[in-house]
């Protein structure tokens, strides 16, 4: 079992628009990012992932984490990295592909 949730895009939502301090990671590559994202998501590659670009982009350890890839995949992983960072507030809701929402450019 992983240390943080796994959630649904329906549940991730309801968070974003409840919890105006959530910050949502897109994991996936720039390319990918450009092609659509969800409103207000951050790039932040998983190879971006180390305790130095985290503490730059995420200061608090508590805030609220919404991460995201394309498939579930690379955001499952990112989750696991940013948990051995000390994260503790953090929730995967899987792929962009399943993304029943409006996407942003």
């Amino acid at each position: 079992m992983e240390p943080f949730q796994t959630i649904t895009p329906q549940q991730a939502k309801r968070i974003m628009d409840s919890d105006p301090d959530c910050v949502i990671l897109d994991v996936r590559e720039v390319e990918e990012y450009v092609t659509g994202h969800v409103e207000n998501a951050i790039p932040f590659t998983l190879s971006q992932i180390d305790a130095e670009f985290a503490a730059e982009c995420i200061p608090s350890k508590d805030t609220r984490l919404l991460v995201y890839c394309k498939t579930g995949k690379r955001s499952r992983m990112a989750c696991q990295k940013l948990w051995s960072l000390g994260y503790r507030n953090l929730a995967n809701f899987g792929g962009v592909e399943s993304w029943p929402y409006e996407l942003t450019w």
